[in-house]
């Protein structure tokens, strides 16, 4: 017995050693990091600005991987079978982990596959008009809508997603029917929206700026839970009406399940130092209307949690599924 004990303390000791060297000597090689989306949308602008700050702290190539489709799950089943060292990491938005569960009876992975890192930015998403509506606010909109159940169109970058889902929390919150008209992206959308072949959606508040500067649309509220210092005019859809109404879009960084909690730390500890870079925050994360939200692992696996029960309800109550 005392042999089998001396073995296993033998064991431990020696392992100890390793973990922690395994720890320091991270990142020693190349890491790819996995982006669920194609080139060009928030989410790959996002990974590659962060890659390139890691990249230059860490003195190591990190090289941004795109696969995009089937609601983002392509790119985490990918992650959630890669081997769990560090080297291969997801950035992602919310839908990955807090709605396509409840949209979808089977997915290829859960989030028990990942651990969660850090959250990166989270983007206010704002509603928007055709100029010919008649309303000028969420109010006028509201009881417009009341006038002519189902007669307004909105549309939506895809079933399931954050714009089609925050106008099925609108709707439900303000008690009133719109229908909803689905596209693959949120570029055309909008360009129904402004040429008024549709009337309404919910899209980034970055994207809506421009076409509204314009005269192309009318901006009726922001989703942010208070009104964004560049648009202090525009009210937000809680002051508008709707108390406790919030529509943004959250990015977040995972590691397959099983990555070693130092180097875990290691990555969260960097990725904060990149966002409270005084030049990072001034040049990338404002321009694009970018809010930092990174924390702890352990606040991020809260977030999701709350997050999760959130959108289980929306989802439940819009009749949403995807099967």
């Amino acid at each position: 017995m005392r042999i089998w004990q001396s073995l296993l303390a033998a064991a431990l000791w020696l392992n100890l050693p390793f973990s922690l060297a395994q720890g320091e000597s991270y990142p020693n090689r190349t890491i790819t990091l996995v982006v669920t989306a194609a080139p060009g949308g928030v989410t790959d602008l996002l990974a590659r600005a962060l890659g390139q700050q890691l990249a230059r702290n860490w003195g190591q190539e990190i090289v941004v991987l795109n696969r995009p489709g089937a609601s983002n799950q392509i790119g985490a089943e990918y992650v959630a079978k890669s081997t769990p060292d560090g080297y291969t990491l997801l950035v992602t938005a919310e839908a990955t982990f807090v709605i396509n569960p409840w949209l979808y009876s089977k997915l290829p992975y859960q989030l028990a596959d990942f651990t969660p890192i850090s959250g990166l930015v989270s983007i206010s998403q704002s509603l928007v008009a055709n100029p010919v509506v008649a309303a000028d606010n969420l109010k006028d909109l509201i009881d417009l809508a009341k006038q002519r159940p189902g007669e307004l169109n909105y549309g939506t970058f895809g079933v399931g997603s954050t714009g089609h889902l925050n106008m099925e929390m609108l709707q439900t919150m303000a008690g009133v029917k719109l229908s909803a008209v689905h596209y693959k992206g949120a570029a055309p959308a909008l360009a129904d929206v402004m040429a008024g072949h549709i009337q309404l959606m919910f899209i980034s508040t970055s994207s809506a700026i421009e076409p509204w500067t314009a005269g192309k649309v009318k901006l009726l509220a922001v989703g942010s839970s208070k009104r964004l210092t560049r648009l202090p005019a525009i009210p937000t859809v809680a002051e508008s009406g709707l108390p406790d109404f919030e529509a943004v879009s959250w990015f977040g960084l995972f590691a397959p399940s099983g990555t070693p909690r130092d180097i875990v730390e290691r990555i969260n500890t960097e990725v904060r130092g990149v966002f409270e870079d005084g030049e990072f925050r001034e040049t990338f994360l404002a321009p694009n209307m970018f809010e930092p939200m990174v924390g702890s692992p352990e606040q991020f696996s809260a977030f999701i949690d709350s997050e999760a029960q959130k959108w289980g309800q929306v989802v439940r109550n819009a009749k949403v599924s995807i099967d």
